[in-house]
């Protein structure tokens, strides 16, 4: 007789991982994405921009780049995170070759947080100073008495003179020094190899803030869900509130011209369209990995075609309604110093934190109005690194599962945003602002384009169009009519036309790069200044290859075979999440006993 080959053999069973969260309600999660997406760029970029390249014409290659790379980008990145209930990283094992993508995604979003909790620094700054009277900023302010000309034709103070060392006067306004001497110290450096000292009241703003985001996301969504339902809609009431005040004050409709005039012309060069390209791009923020995470809290069964539309063209009309506030104001301040609008109009830190401010000081309750906006640019911000840091900690927390329970939760997130403070005390030293305008440019420049078109090529090409359009409607369920038409529509975008445009928007970074050298004012920045912000792009581009090299290793057979190999989804893909139980199948042993009438 034969030796008992013993008992059956057991399926292995593995240890299931600690549960994951998801959102306590839809509309967490929208004003989560909405609260992410409109950001300062709302306010300081899209109004410049407007004007800049046409007034109201600006608004036809706007949208149509929203509807050609905003629209389907936006989907693509939140249906990957809501298919896949996983963070950057660990989303891409549906195509482990593009798990550089991932890690690119993390860098970006690093490199963004450390300098992004800075201009949060400096609203907070402005914020605790607008609780003087008279601001500090104005020509009413003590300490501006000398350097303010009162001209009698007018009914305020219109600059002041400002002796520098060679001995030549300069027009300046009151706001611009105190935002140069006071706030950054920057006339105390000679460049980006200088930085100087620490400005300690910036510094602890600074602290202050990351004080803050580690408080707000001390419990996951559970508790930053809650803090957007004021950070994300307060901005709202102050662009509403300014723009029917802005509407009461003298001048303010030759701002709203200004804003809206028509350069049909414009239209004719390449520039309108990269700008309305970048800016669709950026304001949305795709590529970062924040979306992604933030979709992948989501119930498996959510509309995300829905979504994608609410958030999407909410954002880009936020854009549109915060230029009237903003030129309205400028309009006003135009018509009281007897300037062009464009005289006084800017972009960037130099519209919040100098052109805006001056404006606000003329007019009547000048600190209230202070207030407000500078509340509305910290809530703005706070909003925009909670999606951020989120994305951060979804890609490490899903690379480690171990790590979801609460006290290392709490220890990882704690850590983050320690390095993160101490590594951005570089940027508000006297010279930080040098450092600031490098990462700003380079962080989220051709790297960031790069990465998102490797993502779309990659699921399009790799992952398989039809198969990530049968995901959407898997999810959906009951996809009505309308939403199948618009996946259509999606499919012919993420196939053509996306792609090009991308590659028309990279295209004409390059050549941007080459011809415009980086300043910050009338400082220009060094060769080795130059090569260092390129590093930082050239960092995150090279993810994607050394990944897909380390993918391709892994697999065995001839090169060929490797690719193919690496371009399919692991077994785990498509397991992720509760909701996807169904697809699981469990192997269970069993015996079945035939009688003879079978």
């Amino acid at each position: 007789s034969q030796p008992w080959p013993g008992p059956p053999h057991q399926p292995e069973i593995l240890a299931p991982n600690p549960p994951r969260e998801t959102w306590a309600g839809k509309y967490e999660f929208l004003l989560s994405c909405l609260g992410y997406c409109v950001g300062l760029g709302n306010i300081w970029r899209f109004p410049y921009l407007c004007y800049r390249n046409g007034g109201g014409i600006f608004l036809i290659p706007y949208f149509i780049m929203l509807l050609v790379i905003g629209l389907p980008l936006f989907l693509m990145e939140l249906s990957l995170g809501q298919y896949g209930a996983a963070g950057p990283i660990t989303v891409w094992k549906c195509c482990p070759l593009l798990k550089g993508v991932g890690v690119a995604m993390l860098i970006v979003s690093c490199l963004v947080s450390l300098y992004y909790n800075v201009i949060i620094a400096w609203a907070f700054y402005y914020l605790g100073s607008s609780f003087q009277s008279p601001l500090p900023w104005s020509c009413d302010a003590p300490r501006n008495a000398d350097l303010c000309q009162v001209v009698a034709v007018m009914v305020t103070c219109w600059g002041c003179v400002l002796q520098n060392t060679s001995g030549s006067a300069g027009w300046v306004s009151a706001s611009e020094v105190f935002w140069n001497e006071q706030v950054l110290g920057v006339t105390h450096s000679s460049g980006l190899g200088d930085p100087g000292p620490v400005q300690w009241p910036l510094a602890l703003c600074l602290l202050a803030a990351w004080i803050l985001i580690f408080l707000c996301m001390l419990k996951g969504i559970r508790s930053s869900g809650k803090v957007v339902y004021f950070t994300a809609t307060f901005p709202y009431l102050v662009i509403l509130i300014l723009i029917i005040w802005g509407a009461t004050l003298d001048g303010s409709l030759n701002g709203v011209r200004f804003y809206l005039s028509s350069n049909w012309r414009r239209l004719q060069s390449a520039q309108v369209w990269s700008d309305a390209a970048s800016q669709i791009f950026y304001s949305l923020g795709i590529g970062f990995g924040g979306l992604l995470s933030m979709a992948s809290y989501n119930k498996f069964d959510n509309n995300i075609i829905r979504d994608t539309l609410v958030i999407a063209i909410g954002n880009c009309c936020t854009s549109f309604l915060a230029g009237f506030a903003i030129f309205s104001v400028l309009g006003h301040m135009a018509w009281r110093k007897q300037v062009p609008v464009g005289s006084v109009a800017d972009s960037g830190p130099g519209l919040a934190f100098v052109a805006y401010p001056e404006a606000l000081s003329l007019l009547p309750g000048s600190p209230f109005w202070s207030i407000l906006f500078f509340l509305m640019l910290f809530t703005l911000g706070v909003d925009t690194l909670f999606g951020n840091i989120e994305g951060i900690t979804t890609a490490i927390l899903d690379e480690f599962p171990a790590l979801r329970d609460w006290r290392r939760k709490t220890a990882l997130l704690g850590a983050l945003c320690t390095a993160f403070y101490l590594l951005g005390l570089l940027l508000v030293t006297q010279g930080g602002i040098f450092w600031f305008t490098l990462i700003d440019t380079y962080s989220t420049g051709f790297g960031l384009i790069i990465v998102t078109l490797f993502m779309c090529l990659g699921i399009a090409f790799c992952y398989g169009m039809n198969q990530f359009c049968q995901d959407i409607v898997d999810m959906i369920c009951r996809c009505p009519p309308w939403c199948s038409h618009v996946l259509g529509y999606f499919k012919v975008c993420w196939v053509f036309f996306t792609p090009c445009l991308l590659l028309f928007t990279l295209i004409y970074t390059f050549l941007d790069m080459y011809r415009v050298p980086l300043r910050y004012g009338t400082y220009e920045y060094p060769a080795w200044g130059t090569s260092l912000g390129i590093c930082m792009g050239v960092l995150t581009c090279l993810q994607i290859p050394v990944w897909a090299a380390v993918a391709l290793c892994r697999e065995s057979g001839t090169l060929r075979d490797r690719f193919q190999k690496a371009t399919q989804p692991l077994r785990s893909w498509r397991m992720a999440t509760a909701q996807d139980v169904a697809r699981h199948v469990i192997d269970v042993p069993f015996t079945i006993t035939l009688t003879d009438s079978d």
